[in-house]
């Protein structure tokens, strides 16, 4: 494991986690059922690879626990964990993000392959960038954008800088945390404090060189779909998240699945005149709405195609080879 030891537990500053109540949680957790556990729990969300739980015991309270079942091997976790380290280390010391307090946990689970948590502060779901823009008024929601924005150009000055890494970065507004909003007093003021929460896919690049390995994305994949995944779609999408404009095109066109698509045309001209004004030297073409409803169906109808797929997976597994299915897959959404 690169010279990392076996069982790793690297608390959040200021807590002190039980760890064995932790693995003891791992062997009970039931994704069948996932909040029946004798361990009492909550589902806060999901990801794509990956389950958030709040743990309700002493010594677990006020964080978040993402568990990261796609491991195999030791080597491979321990080359996730270099680069997810240097990642936040990227993000929060060079690049002057905003990050939760934040931690770790690596240890042997129940099937016998390394497990990888995530341990994060926890924050209410009232100041998450998608809960919050259905609380202000439009101009808010524009101000809101805009301060997104400006936390996203650290990242391209970053990278535009002469340094050798790059850092991708998935911009949407539910990765975002308003930390000083008050939900019964519902206002963004221009020097808010926004924090980036969505740390588990730590793309990094150094000369060029991808330092993650993407084919732990693949891992969840339904079997019959990995190799077109991985043929057509994988370095696309990685590619994505290294360039500014299609970062803000996936941010924008978000609002689409956040139920809020009245927004769309005047936040287009907010970013565009973000562009205009705060990223002149980087020579962004301006966003077109009609290239954001494109891209959401699009990207709609293969979220909608991959989830199905893996809902058939999981059937296959579980009722026809009486097999554990690992991943977990979010509940259907309205798109």
């Amino acid at each position: 494991m690169n010279g990392i030891g076996g069982e790793i537990l690297q608390n959040p500053p200021g807590y002190d986690v039980d760890f064995e109540m932790l693995k003891q949680f791992e062997r009970e957790f039931d994704l069948k059922n996932p909040e029946g556990c004798r361990i009492p729990c909550r589902v806060l969300g999901y990801g794509e690879m990956s389950i958030v739980v709040e743990i309700k015991e002493q010594n677990m309270q006020g964080l978040a626990f993402k568990m990261m079942p796609i491991f195999e091997t030791w080597e491979e976790i321990g080359g996730y964990l270099e680069t997810f380290i240097e990642y936040n280390r990227k993000l929060e010391g060079d690049i002057g993000i905003n990050m939760p307090l934040n931690g770790y946990a690596v240890f042997e689970s129940r099937m016998g392959r390394p497990v990888f948590f995530i341990i994060q502060e926890k924050f209410k779901p009232s100041t998450i960038g998608n809960q919050v823009i259905h609380m202000i008024p439009a101009e808010m929601v524009w101000m809101l954008l805009k301060r997104t924005l400006n936390e996203l150009k650290k990242v391209w000055d970053f990278n535009n800088s002469e340094s050798d890494w790059d850092v991708g970065i998935d911009g949407q507004i539910s990765n975002w945390v308003i930390e000083d909003f008050d939900s019964k007093n519902p206002e963004i003021r221009p020097d808010c404090c926004l924090s980036y929460v969505d740390t588990s896919t730590p793309l990094l690049r150094t000369n060029g060189v991808e330092q993650l390995d993407t084919e732990l994305f693949l891992r969840a994949a339904p079997s019959m779909l990995a190799w077109i995944l991985r043929v057509f779609f994988l370095q696309e999408v990685t590619d994505r998240y290294y360039d500014f404009r299609q970062v803000a095109v996936d941010l924008l066109a978000n609002f689409y699945k956040e139920q809020r698509p009245e927004l769309i045309p005047s936040l287009v001209s907010v970013a565009n005149d973000f562009f205009d004004s705060e990223c002149a030297e980087f020579g962004i073409e301006p966003i077109e709405e009609n290239e954001l409803r494109s891209f959401y169906r699009e990207d709609a109808f293969i979220w909608w195609l991959y989830l199905n797929m893996r809902r058939l997976d999981r059937w296959l597994y579980r009722d026809i080879l009486h097999k554990e299915y690992r991943y977990p897959i979010p509940p259907k959404i309205k798109r």
